[in-house]
């Protein structure tokens, strides 16, 4: 039985025997791991980093429409300034955040987005989970 699965945009083939062998020494399992890294689904891109998975959390527990610069987003996730300026243009390219136009310093809010909107599903489906 084939299953289709769709990764980055770009469709794969996957046969249900994968998931039942083992490799019998690790190493294909690491070349899969290695393949995995090379070309990262959106959801492996995104949380590679463990400071990227704490600013999003901090997004999450934001006012709607509420908006910030860098030191004010890094005081809300307690994180520093530094790592705010690392991980803010990730955070712009898979619109979770956004610019708040003629904002000098430049403010963010966060985005009005699909994937806002699937973050915010996926968070109280996990908090119910958890309950």
């Amino acid at each position: 039985m084939e299953t289709s699965i769709c990764v980055c945009g770009q469709l794969d083939t996957q046969t249900e025997a994968m998931s039942q062998t083992t490799p019998p020494d690790g190493a294909e399992e690491l070349d899969t791991k290695a393949a995995r890294l090379a070309h990262p689904s959106g959801w492996l891109h995104l949380t590679q980093h463990e400071s990227v998975a704490i600013l999003i959390d901090a997004l999450l527990d934001l006012p709607p429409g509420r908006e910030f610069n860098k030191t004010e987003f890094a005081d809300h996730a307690g994180v520093t300034r530094q790592t705010v300026a690392n991980y803010i243009d990730l955070l712009l390219e898979v619109e979770i955040i956004e610019e708040v136009p003629k904002t000098s310093p430049t403010r963010y809010q966060v985005a009005e987005s699909a994937v806002v909107t699937e973050l915010f599903e996926l968070n109280s489906a996990l908090n119910a989970a958890h309950e």
